[in-house]
């Protein structure tokens, strides 16, 4: 048992990475679920999302962060913040490339960046599928080449493809320990804070480009009950339900209707879409009711990106 134990590797892995370069949809396919909400919009992921999965010989803490960019607003500069505060606590360090992407004056200036960290860096070059091995191999090479500190891995984070390599190679640069975590647990979001995730995820896809990325969803309330089985429903076990209330901040006022829809469609297909992932994580039926606030400029307000969690007193 105690070789076992001393054999256990344990340890934090922070995904870094500009935005909309995969890195949420590589943390779920990494834990083998989804956690992180995912959407083609930049800066989808606005805090940090500690997320474990724990194998018989190691347990891996991933913590997903925003993209690195240039911050625009408060959340912005509170996004970057969370970026260097995940960096130092981790032990690994993920660095997520496309693999036919350029590497420009951005990318060089996060390489030096990272050529200074304590932690060994591991780059993921996303979205190889339909790549030959020829063209994997020689742009691997190149970047490895470019970021000599580094080792490079080819993946497709959206097929799952070639994610074993991957794992393996961060498996190997944790540190030996006990697991910080039970097996049994997913990720230290609370269910709250997961719950207004997915409507915002939803709201992201479904709303596509009509809408500025100046959405927020704050749980209002959440709380579960048990319906018992009507008379007469003989062997019938009682139902387990979840109210929940959410409402979708947005910053105009001509956003709100857009948010809306039309005699209230657009939120209807919202509510139901996020229904649906709701019940497969709460393992319930889900009463959700959406509304629509607006709060001007709320992203440079810092008294309301407290209020919807977005900012800490240590940020």
């Amino acid at each position: 048992m105690e070789a076992v134990r001393d054999a256990f590797r344990t340890g934090f892995i922070a995904l870094i990475g500009r935005p909309n370069v995969g890195k949420s949809t590589l943390m779920n396919r990494l834990i083998g679920m989804k956690v992180a909400i995912t959407s083609e919009k930049p800066q989808t992921t606005r805090g940090r999302i500690r997320t474990v999965v724990t194998f018989p010989d190691s347990q891996m803490i991933f913590m997903d962060t925003p993209g690195i960019h240039e911050a625009k607003n408060r959340l912005g500069e509170r996004m970057m913040r969370v970026t260097g505060e995940v960096k130092k606590d981790a032990d690994v360090i993920l660095w997520l490339l496309e693999i036919n992407g350029q590497i420009g004056e951005a990318e060089r200036q996060i390489g030096e960046e990272l050529s200074r960290a304590r932690q060994p860096v591991i780059i993921a070059l996303n979205k190889a599928d339909g790549l030959s091995e020829e063209q994997i191999s020689a742009r691997t090479q190149a970047v490895e080449k470019e970021f000599p500190f580094a080792a490079a891995f080819a993946v497709s984070a959206l097929k799952g493809e070639r994610i074993e390599a991957l794992r393996a190679a961060i498996k190997d640069r944790l540190p030996y320990g006990e697991p910080l975590y039970d097996e049994d647990e997913l990720t230290d979001m609370p269910e709250r804070e997961i719950v207004a995730e997915i409507v915002r995820e939803k709201a992201l896809r479904l709303l596509n480009d009509e809408v500025p990325h100046g959405i927020a969803v704050v749980t209002e309330t959440m709380r579960y009950r048990t319906k018992q089985a009507p008379p007469g429903s003989e062997g019938a076990s009682p139902q387990k339900i979840c109210d929940i209330h959410a409402v979708l901040i947005c910053e105009k006022e001509s956003h709100k209707g857009i948010v809306i829809g039309k005699n209230g469609r657009m939120l209807q297909k919202i509510g139901r879409a996020a229904r649906v992932d709701m019940e497969k994580l709460l393992d319930c039926h889900v009463n959700l009711q959406l509304f629509v606030k607006v709060r001007k400029d709320w992203r440079d307000d810092v008294r309301q990106l407290k209020n919807f969690g977005l900012w800490t007193t240590e940020g």
